[in-house]
């Protein structure tokens, strides 16, 4: 599937970067002032070494006990980051974050940093993507929630007939008509 949007139209041009040394604690402050929930790492030279985020915080650092003020981003970051390029189609992106399970790829050109793409910078651009990524999600105790399934066109599992508009339930396709059918049977699960 493609958007007709390319990563350079939905990506923040200026990423926010820190350098290897900065602390963790200065690292969460530069996320705090800024409303993000990444930084990206970067040389003397301004090249990307690493990317760090707030989930990496909370498990490296705060989970462990170990004193931000004294943990340099370069022991907490990932390196070998994941890329993308600016000329890639914003959903092939997103199915790179999915796959990944990451909510930021920074962007390269070349071996040059160029911005960031964010999950909410893709999802503003093309909010009907949402509902690829929201299958993508995996919920604790996700069999006892009541889970709205997108609806697609196809057959319907019960009555065999064609519909504009099957809903899936816990993996059965069901047409308008076979939902308002069975409705006490479906809420009985």
């Amino acid at each position: 599937m493609k958007t007709g949007y390319k990563v350079c139209d939905a990506m923040t041009n200026r990423p926010i970067g820190v350098s290897p040394e900065t602390s963790i604690k200065e690292c969460a402050q530069v996320m705090k002032r800024n409303n993000i929930g990444s930084v990206v790492v970067v040389d003397k030279s301004g090249r990307l070494v690493g990317h760090l985020t707030e989930q990496a915080i909370l498990h490296e650092v705060v989970a462990k006990g170990h004193d931000a003020s004294r943990v340099a981003a370069e022991r907490v970051m990932a390196k070998g980051v994941a890329t993308t390029s600016p000329e890639k189609d914003i959903f092939d992106a997103l199915m790179r974050m999915c796959d990944l399970d990451v909510k930021q790829l920074p962007v390269m050109a070349g071996k040059r940093l160029v911005g960031i793409l964010t999950l909410k910078d893709i999802l503003k651009i093309q909010p009907q993507l949402f509902e690829l990524l929201a299958e993508k999600f995996e919920l604790r105790e996700e069999s006892r929630k009541p889970i709205f399934e997108f609806k697609q066109e196809g057959f319907c599992d019960y009555c065999c007939r064609y519909s504009e508009a099957v809903s899936n339930i816990r993996g059965v396709s069901l047409c308008s008509d076979c939902m308002r059918r069975h409705q006490d049977f479906l809420n009985a699960e």
